[in-house]
């Protein structure tokens, strides 16, 4: 599947993360660390950001799939999708398709919208394809998993440790 990535292309610094929607973790990565992320060193071009899904379940791939639809190749629009679909994680782990339809009409998208997009089995096979990829090629194996300019760390991190990480990358 295509990249989801905001940033400047000529950013010194890459962070990719493996996400999935039904990561706790994940949801407050996205709630408490990428918005100071976004405003510090993301949308001053000093790093661009990646984010792959990497669904741990099948309410999770769902949810990246009903966000790739939603966001039509356009990265804000999906990162909008998937910070919506985290801080409603408990729901959409508890009401799956209840969830989905609601945050598909969040996004203009109506219930035979939602349906249609949940039924494209070749997403899913992109997803699965991109998965295993991930898991044999670049050993993820859990999620978060963040890589800093290609240096894998795993697991969920305060954002000054993130920024301790971050800061000597952009010094060189």
């Amino acid at each position: 599947m295509p990249d989801i990535a905001i940033g400047s292309p000529d950013a010194p610094v890459t962070i990719t993360e493996y996400s999935s929607m039904s990561c706790p973790h994940c949801a407050a990565f996205a709630q408490n660390v990428f918005p100071m992320l976004r405003s510090k060193y993301i949308d001053t071009g000093k790093v661009r950001f990646v984010f792959r899904e990497f669904p741990l379940d099948i309410k999770a791939a769902a949810a990246s799939i009903l966000a790739r639809c939603i966001g039509n190749g356009d990265p804000e629009k999906y990162l909008g999708a998937v910070e919506l679909l985290f801080k409603l994680q408990d729901r959409l782990m508890a009401q799956t398709k209840d969830t989905l339809l609601y945050v598909g009409r969040q996004n203009g998208m109506s219930e035979q919208d939602v349906t249609t997009c949940e039924q494209d089995q070749s997403q899913f096979d992109k997803l699965t394809a991109d998965q295993q990829y991930a898991v044999q090629q670049l050993k993820v194996t859990s999620t978060p998993t963040f890589f800093l300019n290609g240096v894998r760390l795993q697991g969920s991190m305060p954002f000054e440790e993130l920024e301790e990480r971050l800061l000597p990358l952009l010094a060189k």
